[in-house]
C-alpha cells in the first residue's frame, strides 16, 4: 500500500474505499470486507446518509477516514462535524473536506475558516475540499493562508480536468479522484478492454492503475464484495508509458457526468 504525504505532514493511503450509494445498512459489510482485503482508506460523507454504517464497519479499526460537510452547513460546521462524529462513533475524523464550494451562496471561505478550526482542536487531523476550481482554491488560500491538504475532484479517463490538477500539484494539494471509473461507462471502452486482454487485469484494474500512475489518490467505490480485492490488487498492475498515454488520449472537453461546481 502505498501512501501519500499531504501538506500538513500527515499521510494518506493513495487507494481507498469509496461508500457513495451504498445503503446505511449494507456498508458496514461492505467496508468491514473492505479493511479485510487490506484498504486502509474510507471515504463517506454526511449526504450518503450512511456514516452511522461505516462507523459500524470501522469500529476497532484505525483505518484513514474521510467525511464531508455538506452544502447547507458551511455557516454551522462545528456542529455538523459533532454530528457527524456521533454517527461515526469516533473523536475525530482523519481527513475533513467541504463537499461543494456552493458559490452561489458563496459561505465557503467562512467554512474553510471553520474547518482550520476544528483542525486545530484536533476533530480534523487534516483538512481538504471537494469540488473545488482553482478559482475557488485561490480564494480560501488568499483569504486565511492555509492551503488544503486534497482537492476531491471528479476525474476519470474520459473527464481528466487536467488544469485543476495542475492546480492542485503546484500548490502541494493531492488530487483525490471520485467517479474514478467513469460511473462503470469507461469499463466498456475498447481502448481499457484492450490494455486489460493485452496485460491480463480487469477494466477496472486498468483505471485504478491509471489514477495511481498519475500519483493521484483514488477511491473507487463498489457494493459488491467480490469486487473489492479484485480493486485492491490494482496496485499490483503496470501499465506502460504508451498505455498511460493512450489512456491520456481518451480525455473529453465534455466528459463530466457530474454536476458542475460552478454552478451547483
Amino acid at each position: 500500500m502505498t501512501n501519500l504525504t499531504l501538506n500538513d505532514g500527515r499521510t494518506m493511503p493513495q487507494l481507498g474505499l469509496g461508500t457513495y450509494q451504498i445503503p446505511d445498512a449494507q456498508v458496514a459489510t461492505i467496508v468491514r470486507a473492505g479493511l479485510g482485503v487490506g484498504f486502509r482508506l474510507v471515504d463517506t460523507a454526511a449526504i450518503y446518509h450512511n456514516e452511522r454504517g461505516v462507523g459500524e464497519g470501522m469500529r476497532n479499526d484505525d483505518a484513514f477516514l474521510t467525511t464531508k460537510l455538506w452544502n447547507d452547513r458551511h455557516t454551522d460546521a462545528a456542529a455538523a462535524l459533532d454530528e457527524s462524529l456521533a454517527l461515526l462513533g469516533r473523536d475525530a475524523v482523519d481527513l475533513y473536506l467541504i463537499h461543494w464550494p456552493v458559490p452561489a451562496v458563496d459561505d465557503y471561505v467562512d467554512a474553510w475558516q471553520s474547518l482550520i478550526k476544528l483542525r486545530d482542536a484536533g476533530k480534523a487531523r487534516s483538512i481538504g475540499v471537494s469540488n473545488f476550481m482553482p478559482e475557488h482554491l485561490d480564494r480560501i488560500i488568499e483569504a486565511t493562508g492555509v492551503t488544503p491538504a486534497v482537492n476531491q475532484i471528479e476525474l476519470h479517463p474520459t473527464f481528466q480536468q487536467r488544469d485543476c490538477a495542475a492546480y492542485n500539484a503546484d500548490h502541494g494539494i493531492v488530487t483525490q479522484s471520485w467517479s474514478p471509473l467513469g460511473q462503470g461507462e469507461t469499463l466498456r471502452d475498447e481502448r481499457i478492454v484492450g490494455i486489460a486482454d493485452r496485460i491480463g487485469a480487469t477494466p477496472a484494474q486498468v483505471i485504478i492503475a491509471w489514477h495511481l500512475a498519475k500519483g493521484y489518490s483514488v477511491i473507487p467505490k463498489t457494493g459488491n464484495v467480490d469486487r473489492l480485492a479484485s480493486n485492491f490488487a490494482a496496485q499490483e498492475v503496470t501499465l506502460s508509458a504508451d498505455d498511460v498515454a493512450a489512456i491520456d488520449a481518451m480525455d473529453e472537453a465534455n466528459g463530466r457526468m457530474g454536476p458542475d461546481p460552478t454552478n451547483f
